[in-house]
């Protein structure tokens, strides 16, 4: 299997010819939410039905349990301070792992009722962090605990970094999964996988504008629609490409949403990271491994 397949001439300045998809560790039963942590050269993830988070370390390759039970964690990410945030299905809360390993809820409830199952998580420059809220985690026991959902839909949220409040910032997408901001926060990339409740809905990511406070968004405009399988979670680097997985892939995106390359994977991807000393390593969490390859651009910051 050819690890680049190239689809515009823009992407051989973005992969290294030789450089190999690596498989760093199997056993998992579904593979999700990587997270770099610089400081300490490792990576954590979730595996989602087994109720457990794991820990890579890059210095030596080893694999070990970072938490258990996890509370089926699924999507984490990192905030300025290098603290983990987390969204967990089975509590239905988004959490921060303090440095000293405490561990403080930011948000598990709308208008007094309880969110349906955080999916995923960013963190933005001034501080606040935006997170996904489909259903998936309350529809079945499988990757937390079957429940009704109490809220109205399935919305994105923000939780101001000052106070604390959680606000909806997005109403109109059927179920919101994956999203990232642009290098300048000029935009926020939202994936909607609504197509595994309405038949025949794209796939899509779709771009919304933000506003100059920060905080509003504009109406969005679709970026890119899923060939073949699912987006799922995606990040972006310093030049404004997108890195997302696509199906048994992860496809890469041009700012101007012209789809430049594909790694194919072999298995279903759920989503991926950059991480390495210099953010040149995209770390891919198929459903069962870990996997990693090393390209010529950095992660966006």
């Amino acid at each position: 299997m050819l690890d680049f397949i190239s689809h515009d001439p823009r992407f051989s300045a973005l992969v290294i010819g030789h450089a190999k998809l690596e498989k760093l560790w199997t056993g998992c039963r579904w593979a999700e939410g990587p997270a770099y942590f610089p400081a300490g050269r490792y990576l954590v993830w979730s595996d989602i039905p087994n109720n457990r988070m794991m820990r890579f370390d890059e210095t030596d390759g080893s694999v070990s349990t970072f938490r258990q039970p996890s509370n089926n964690s699924n999507g984490n990410t990192t905030d300025r301070e290098g603290r983990l945030v987390t969204c967990e299905h089975l509590a239905r809360r988004v959490t921060r792992t303090e440095h000293d390993g405490s561990i403080t809820v930011l948000a598990e409830q709308w208008e007094g009722r309880p969110l349906n199952s955080p999916n995923d998580v960013v963190v933005k420059s001034d501080g606040s962090i935006w997170f996904t809220d489909p259903s998936y985690g309350i529809e079945s026991d499988y990757e937390g605990e079957a429940a009704e959902a109490e809220q109205d839909g399935c919305f994105v949220y923000r939780i101001d970094p000052r106070s604390g409040a959680i606000d909806i910032v997005i109403r109109d997408r059927v179920r919101p999964n994956g999203l990232a901001f642009s290098p300048d926060e000029q935009l926020l990339y939202v994936v909607d996988t609504g197509a595994s409740h309405v038949p025949d809905l794209p796939v899509t990511i779709e771009a919304y504008p933000v506003g100059s406070d920060g905080r509003a968004l504009g109406t969005p405009h679709r970026f890119a629609t899923c060939p073949e399988g699912f987006f799922d979670g995606l990040r972006v680097d310093m030049t404004g490409n997108i890195w997302t997985s696509a199906g048994i892939n992860v496809f890469c995106y041009g700012p101007d949403g012209a789809h430049l390359g594909t790694i194919p994977v072999g298995e279903i991807v759920a989503n991926v990271c950059f991480g390495g000393p210099k953010r040149n390593r995209l770390y891919i969490c198929g459903q069962t491994s870990l996997y990693a390859i090393y390209l010529k651009v950095r992660g966006a910051v």
